[in-house]
């Protein structure tokens, strides 16, 4: 599609005054259909909300299928679910879990409750996913796992993980909190390595307002899940036995009834994402300085786009800041963020640095969060980094076209955008 000289665009950015390009809603997320409202009301009406109830296990069966595991543990959160996770590969206090520093505070909480050390990967710029070719650099004697996070529903080179996993025997923890339904090779996330974990958090592909998942092959692991978010329960154990650690992290039954009939549509809504994703792809070179990433990557067989992201240049826009960019085009009515920040300059990772039990081990490793610099993940998150949500792509083609209007708008007034914050 070639985008037209509107009256728009020759309107001057709103944030400098004039009409939006965009005055009208996305589509809405999430929505309540009424085979989830029934479900609701045949749960309500059984008198079994919690745990023991046939729907909790209805819908660990059926997310099992969905993902191609043996077994699926339904919990709280896609937090708690990493936690769950470590807990049943044996993780110890003191182990170091390497991760990305581009993704969710919920994907090292786990690990710092658990007095474990995150251990970061810098990021591929063509993709914002942990870069397999900076793993090997960053394992030692301490290291026990890999948690390859699945950004915006983009499954990581799992070739390489567990190439790599398997030459220095470690866990791979697949955190597929945004990658419901995508695949490596035809194969789904959360099937691949040792354990998946997944949220059904209100933004999610597949959302329950909360709730978690973990799934697994292993008979041995799926043990370790119940137990571990099942008050140390052991599944042919007697119920005030409490043979291993664990707490109480279960799914409600009426958040296993939202979800159940959900499964069926997922693969369906992806495909719409995608569609829209591409779609937005191909106008955007039009516009010079923005550039989608990873869309269709190789080895990616389906893609879940939880997120569409973006590069940006200023250089192509007179210099005006990403930051700028985003709150001109947020004026004009665009749904469009910044995305993260590096996970390692969080204040609550530099205090948990400072606790007493922790403070010497990074000490004596040498491990110092206030100083470390991964130059990528600096770059994406502070000059070039951005993204849309899901729910964007659940709209019509036109959608896509007023991002793009929007974007050519802005490009056009970006050297007076720029005396404004100048």
């Amino acid at each position: 599609m070639s985008i037209s000289t509107s009256s728009a665009i020759e309107q001057q950015p709103a944030i400098l005054g004039g009409p939006k390009v965009r005055t009208e809603p996305y589509a809405e997320w999430p929505v309540a259909q009424p085979y989830m409202m029934d479900k609701i009301k045949e749960v309500m009406d059984s008198g079994e909300w919690g745990v023991g109830s046939p729907y909790i296990e209805e819908f660990e069966k059926a997310f099992a299928q969905f993902i191609g595991v043996e077994y699926c543990g339904s919990c709280v959160n896609g937090t708690e679910a990493i936690t769950v996770a470590l807990r049943a590969a044996g993780i110890q206090q003191g182990d170091e879990i390497l991760t990305s520093p581009y993704t969710f505070i919920g994907t090292i909480t786990p690990i710092m409750g658990m007095g474990c050390v995150p251990r970061f990967v810098d990021i591929h710029e063509d993709t914002f996913l942990m870069d397999p070719d900076k793993i090997e650099a960053e394992i030692n004697e301490h290291t026990k796992a890999i948690i390859p996070v699945h950004i915006a529903g983009c499954p990581v080179n799992m070739d390489r993980i567990l190439e790599i996993a398997k030459k220095h025997n470690l866990v791979v923890l697949e955190d597929c909190a945004q990658a419901h339904g995508a695949e490596w090779k035809g194969k789904r996330v959360g099937s691949i390595g040792d354990l998946g974990t997944f949220s059904f958090q209100t933004s999610k592909n597949m959302s329950s307002g909360e709730g978690g998942a973990v799934t697994t092959n292993s008979l041995e692991l799926s043990r370790g899940v119940f137990a571990a978010k099942n008050c140390g329960r052991v599944p042919d154990g007697v119920w005030y036995g409490h043979e291993l650690y664990g707490t109480n992290l279960r799914l409600s039954a009426i958040q296993a009834a939202i979800l159940i009939g959900q499964i069926c549509f997922v693969d369906e809504q992806n495909a719409k994402r995608h569609e829209n994703a591409t779609y937005l792809e191909s106008m955007l070179s039009e516009v010079d300085g923005i550039q989608p990433i990873a869309v269709n990557p190789e080895g990616v067989t389906k893609h879940a786009h939880h997120l569409v992201l973006f590069r940006y240049d200023s250089s192509k826009f007179e210099g005006l800041h990403r930051n700028h960019f985003l709150e001109a085009c947020q004026a004009e009515g665009l749904d469009i963020d910044e995305g993260y920040v590096p996970i390692y300059s969080q204040g609550c990772v530099h205090r948990y640095s400072e606790w007493p039990f922790i403070k010497p081990l990074l000490e004596k490793r040498g491990i110092d969060f206030k100083s470390m610099h991964f130059p990528v993940v600096e770059r994406i998150c502070g000059e070039e980094g951005m993204w849309i949500h899901q729910s964007l792509l659940l709209g019509p083609k036109a959608d896509m076209e007023s991002l793009v209007e929007g974007f050519l708008k802005v490009q056009k007034h970006a050297g007076e955008v720029k005396k404004k914050f100048d």
